[in-house]
């Protein structure tokens, strides 16, 4: 893909404006991430701690990684990744998320470098990463492959890339859209779009066209009794997270 050119999609994008106010209030439009965000950080910090020989229990673990939180949004990822030590820069392709993100940084006392930019900008630019989080935002891009090719160009050879996304059969319709959008009212109606959402297995295969070594993935499964998410190496049939690596 050529500079300038992106994979951004308007309408998108003017979804997650619309909310962008709420990104810290825990029982705003994005409620259901503030109950996913422990579940995505567990696994997030364990596959950076194993792949970079990290000790969590230690002090700033992630210090000396440079971190990329791709479609960060108010910052829900981005600020535990810089109170563990690392050099984080939050990119998002709505305006108005980064000027919240960095008002919230600066009240929580950290420095994160928010930009309005895109992965292909930030790629033609020369980034350079550890790791890419891509979380929640390969479902809302106008073409994945492209996306994922630029999400691979920002990586360090031997870097992570961790992407998680929702899969796509009926199951997924009735929780992520009837149930979240129209019986939960967790999200505004039309968040998701059902057509756009992909199964692990075309995710790894779109990660492999891009040029990535996929090495796991997992399931974000929730309990409607204990209102608690959880990791789950058997069920992928709604959210599920996916590891890979860029070749040496």
């Amino acid at each position: 893909m050529q500079a300038g050119q992106t994979t951004v999609d308007p309408a998108e994008v003017a979804k997650f404006e619309a909310m962008a106010a709420e990104w810290w209030d825990p029982n705003g439009k994005f409620k259901p991430l503030h109950m996913l965000n422990p579940c995505r950080l567990d696994y997030i910090t364990r596959q950076i701690a194993g792949e970079y020989a990290r000790v969590l229990s230690g002090g700033a673990p992630f210090k000396g990684l440079r971190i990329l939180d791709i479609g960060c949004g108010g910052g829900l990822l981005s600020e535990p990744m810089a109170r563990l030590g690392a050099d984080v820069v939050g990119a998002d392709a709505a305006p108005r998320n980064i000027p919240v993100a960095q008002l919230h940084a600066e009240q929580s006392g950290l420095t994160i470098d928010y930009r309005n930019t895109t992965a292909e900008d930030m790629a033609a630019a020369g980034e350079q990463f550890d790791v890419v989080l891509n979380m929640e935002v390969v479902e809302h891009v106008a073409d994945p492959l492209a996306y994922l090719t630029a999400c691979r160009q920002l990586l360090k050879p031997g870097g992570l890339h961790i992407c998680s996304t929702i899969n796509r059969n009926p199951k997924s319709f009735a929780m992520a859209i009837v149930g979240a959008e129209y019986v939960m009212r967790w999200l505004p109606k039309g968040t998701h779009e059902w057509a756009k959402f992909i199964t692990p297995d075309e995710l790894f295969e779109l990660l492999r066209n891009a040029g990535l070594e996929p090495v796991d993935r997992k399931g974000f499964v929730f309990n409607p009794l204990t209102w608690v998410w959880s990791l789950s190496d058997r069920d992928l049939s709604v959210n599920y997270v996916t590891a890979s690596l860029k070749p040496d």
